[in-house]
């Protein structure tokens, strides 16, 4: 295929998940139909399945936008590789990292993620399905947060001497389960007007109790 047709298909696939983005910003992800993306897009139906052959073919690719675009990979192996810092400023550190990392994704994709979530567990073989589809940076960042987490926590373990009050396993566990917690509470605070709590919910401090917690099931006290 030439290069210009190549560049005009690109650009089609992206306007196609664009609109499903939008789409997706705006309403669950288990409620929306092809019809939703196709009427976003402005273009015919003939239009769009020339390029996808159905919604979940597109859910595909904008989840890959979403995960290549939101990385931590970079980041979290700096500061996990210095070696002169303090294990507990290490922790820290990389809650401070998720809590800008959070902040910083945009409430849109942060609820496009929950929405996500919602059709995990509606329909996981459906889910099981798109996801057996994504390699490379197209994977959620939080699986190479778990790895890597895993790996630093077993060797501190060990290199420290540390007499941890929960496995490695456990509180890698509890920091996942926090972590969908606190954008929870923030997508929450900062989409609705309720009780006047739009913008006041602070992610910065809820990471910063999750690491007073993750320091104190490893045996540490404080920071």
């Amino acid at each position: 295929m030439p290069r210009v047709s190549e560049e005009y298909y690109e650009k089609k696939k992206q306007e196609i998940v664009d609109a499903a983005f939008r789409v997706c910003s705006r309403k669950p992800v288990t409620s929306i139909v092809m019809n939703d993306v196709i009427a976003e897009t402005g273009f015919s139906h003939g239009v769009v399945y020339r390029y996808y052959k159905d919604l979940d073919d597109i859910f595909r690719d904008l989840v890959i936008r979403i995960n290549s675009q939101n990385q931590i990979s970079e980041r979290l192996d700096i500061i996990l590789s210095k070696p002169t810092k303090s294990w507990k400023k290490t922790i820290c550190e990389v809650c401070d990292m998720l809590a800008d990392q959070m902040t910083s994704a945009g409430v849109d994709i942060l609820k496009i993620s929950l929405y996500s979530d919602m059709l995990a567990l509606s329909e996981p073989e459906r889910t099981g399905r798109i996801t057996s589809q994504l390699s490379g940076d197209g994977i959620s960042p939080l699986i190479y947060l778990v790895e890597a987490m895993n790996k630093y926590l077993n060797e501190l373990e060990k290199k420290e001497s540390l007499h941890p009050v929960k496995s490695v396993d456990e509180i890698i566990e509890f920091m996942i389960v926090t972590f969908h917690g606190i954008q929870s509470g923030y997508v929450i605070s900062e989409s609705y007007e309720a009780a006047g709590a739009k913008g006041k919910y602070n992610p910065g401090k809820m990471f910063s109790c999750l690491a007073e917690s993750v320091i104190g099931m490893l045996g540490g006290n404080g920071k």
